[in-house]
């Protein structure tokens, strides 16, 4: 799901980037933002998707790579003369333990959700700041808070997204910046197909994860971007340093099966 219930007003005359708008929840957070008046840039390792909208700007960039990140900034300011809004929603998981890990899943994971994070940031705040103040919407995970099995590296670096949202909003509020985090469960994309191809019956697993949804239904990328919508305008001005949970009640069950008891 990529629509949007967009009145066209909430961010009209924002100048937003999201990074890793390619696909999945970037996607979505990209078609709704426009749908809702802001000007978007959005950013990937690869080539702009075939079905990019006309008037979103797309830029070739890799953000675990300091250089390419300060390029791509310069380039937004350079097209709009300021950043309203930054969403680091770029990210790639690995399914391993700690001692199956390689030195290149550590490049890769770290590199994309944890390093790319902090060069965007480190990057974008000063050109917010410059224009007032803006802000900030990290794309972390429940899996910051509870550990998937086999995750090791994901699960560490959406921790980190945590722990740095509540640094910069905490040492850049008097700038004019609000930085938060969204904390998504089980969101229905590639990526999280890709994890349930990891269990040994990913139809089964499938199934038991979804009965643990108290909302009776998996997530969509929609709803990942209206939390980000609510957080990028001004109707969230006094929200800033929080995760906010989006994962149907799935964390907030207990693990022991109903009727055990």
């Amino acid at each position: 799901m990529t629509g949007s219930s967009g009145t066209g007003e909430r961010l009209a005359g924002k100048v937003a980037l999201v990074t890793g708008g390619g696909r999945g929840i970037g996607r979505a957070i990209v078609d709704l933002f426009r749908a809702e008046g802001a000007e978007v840039v959005s950013c990937g390792r690869g080539v702009a998707p075939d079905d990019w909208p006309q008037g979103a700007f797309w830029m070739r960039a890799d953000v675990s790579r300091g250089d390419e990140v300060e390029a791509l900034l310069d380039t937004v300011r350079t097209r709009h003369g300021k950043l309203d809004i930054l969403v680091n929603n770029a990210g790639v998981q690995v399914e391993r333990t700690v001692t199956q890990s390689s030195d290149g899943d550590w490049d890769l994971v770290i590199g994309a959700n944890a390093k790319g994070v902090f060069n965007c940031c480190r990057a974008g705040i000063p050109v917010m700041a410059a224009g007032g103040g803006g802000a900030i919407v990290n794309i972390g995970s429940i899996s910051g808070r509870h550990a998937d099995p086999s995750m090791a590296l994901y699960n560490a670096s959406k921790a980190f997204v945590h722990g740095l949202t509540r640094s910069i909003a905490v040492d850049h509020g008097g700038e004019g910046i609000r930085c938060n985090a969204i904390a998504p469960g089980w969101i229905m994309t590639a990526m999280a197909d890709a994890a349930f191809a990891q269990a040994d019956d990913p139809e089964a697993a499938k199934c038991d994860a979804l009965a643990r949804h108290p909302v009776g239904r998996f997530g969509t990328p929609g709803d990942i971007a209206e939390a980000a919508l609510w957080l990028a305008s001004d109707a969230s001005a006094f929200a800033t340093g929080q995760v906010f949970v989006i994962d149907g009640g799935l964390v907030s069950a207990s693990p022991l099966q109903p009727g055990l008891f």
